[in-house]
């Protein structure tokens, strides 16, 4: 299969941090909270972030489980991540501005065998888009 490219965008509204994406035709808001200088109206990027890492991880758990030989009951991630804030704010040069670790627990409701069940948890580890996407993908401006 070729590659498939996928488009966004996101605009900031004009006040505040406050933005608003888009991708076909679906929106969604981020804003940061008020100790970051923001109006607390949406999530922020980080926790976007960790959503977005929960929302494919969970999507390749409905997509792979079938064919592991696993009968998906329920499938939910718990994420976590650590993100010193004074990279992000230039308080501290020596900081990096993303995350230092993200930490996550798939929890996993089905009455299979649990070798079929981590047969499914290693495959989402395995292909998870997102998750390796934050393994190192190189971000590049489109033009000037």
């Amino acid at each position: 299969m070729a590659n498939v490219t996928f488009k966004a965008d996101v605009a900031w509204s004009g006040s505040g941090l406050y933005c608003e994406g888009n991708a076909r035709g679906f929106k969604v808001a981020v804003d940061e909270p008020e100790e970051l200088g923001g109006a607390d109206r949406a999530m922020n990027p980080v926790e976007l972030l960790l959503c977005c890492l929960g929302g494919c991880m969970s999507i390749c758990a409905a997509a792979f489980a079938r064919g592991c030989g696993v009968e998906l009951k329920g499938f939910r991630v718990e994420l976590e991540g650590d993100l010193d804030p004074d990279g992000f704010l230039g308080k501290k040069r020596n900081v990096r501005t993303g995350y230092q670790e993200i930490r996550y627990r798939m929890i996993i409701d089905s009455p299979s065998p649990q070798a079929n069940i981590d047969k499914l948890r290693g495959m989402i580890e395995e292909r998870c888009p997102v998750s390796n996407t934050l393994c190192g993908v190189r971000v590049s401006k489109i033009g000037p």
